[in-house]
């Protein structure tokens, strides 16, 4: 490897590290260095203001759920480290996790495996007014649990034949449902497990799944081509996200959702703090020392 092409794997692992923290912090760290006299990207700092403003739209959006009682699922889908999380984090970053909430099943266990397949799904669906974010969902079984051999053909064709007729049910219902597929190359998620095996805050997200899943790109291209074929209906049509580029990929994807429920303002009651109330007898008990933290920093 070159000195030019060891430079940008370098800056690239930079900006993997970076974009790890809370948006405020990488910010901070971006400004300092453009103070020192390195420069950034400039689409970095338009990331920085547009994910403000989308969040703030997000909040919106929360609040006309709530106050029309919607019922909104959205399923994030796709290859292991194509940034669903990244997503579901930013979006939910400012809302009301009481609305809006993330769903991350667990392999299902003895029991759930006899039950009918939705059956565990059905639990986590939203009330009239909250939100569900599905990372990752029942299309489990059209995917991992295909390649993997998880399931039978028997069981994968049963589950092609009940879930459109599923969605359809739901949306029948009420809720609307939103599918998101998150599109990366094989290049981009080798990077990025490799930045994961070089990052000890991140090594917990490679599961012995995950490093398995780079043998069978291959089974895993051909199991997603099926799944979008066979499960994008007009009541609830996949819609793909290009990833490579994480910071674009959010905002893309959060402007997307934003376009699809109809949501408008809402009014609210204006707030005022009351005065707080004194009362002559009331004293403050203290505290004993050795309940206190000790204060390290």
């Amino acid at each position: 490897m070159d000195s030019t092409s060891d430079s940008r794997l370098h800056q690239k692992l930079r900006d993997e590290i970076l974009d790890s923290l809370d948006e405020e912090l990488e910010l901070e760290a971006e400004d300092r260095e453009s103070a020192a006299g390195d420069g950034s990207p400039a689409f970095r700092k338009v990331y920085f203001s547009e994910l403000l403003r989308l969040q703030g739209e997000l909040v919106k959006l929360q609040d006309w759920v709530v106050q029309r009682g919607r019922k909104l699922v959205v399923l994030f889908e796709g290859r292991d480290a194509a940034g669903k999380g990244g997503v579901i984090k930013r979006i939910t970053q400012r809302l009301n996790p009481r609305v809006c909430r993330v769903a991350a099943l667990p392999a299902p266990n003895n029991r759930e495996r006899t039950q009918w397949y939705f059956q565990r799904y059905v639990a986590h669906l939203p009330a009239a007014g909250e939100i569900v974010l599905f990372d990752r969902s029942w299309y489990n079984r059209a995917g991992v649990e295909r390649v993997m051999g998880f399931c039978n053909d028997d069981e994968y064709q049963q589950f092609f034949h009940d879930v459109p007729e599923f969605e359809r049910m739901l949306v029948r219902s009420g809720i609307q449902l939103v599918k998101y597929w998150f599109s990366i190359t094989d290049a981009e998620q080798e990077f990025r497990f490799r930045a994961r095996i070089q990052d000890p805050l991140k090594q917990w997200k490679l599961s012995p799944m995950d490093l398995e899943s780079r043998t069978r790109w291959e089974d895993y291209t051909k199991a997603k081509e099926i799944m979008l074929d066979r499960t994008s209906i007009p009541e609830a049509p996949w819609w793909v996200v290009h990833a490579v580029d994480k910071k674009k990929a959010r905002l893309n994807c959060i402007h997307h959702l934003l376009g699809l429920v109809p949501y408008e303002p809402t009014p609210h009651t204006p707030v005022s703090l009351p005065q707080r109330i004194h009362h002559p007898d009331y004293h403050r008990h203290v505290v004993p020392p050795e309940m206190f933290v000790p204060g390290v920093y």
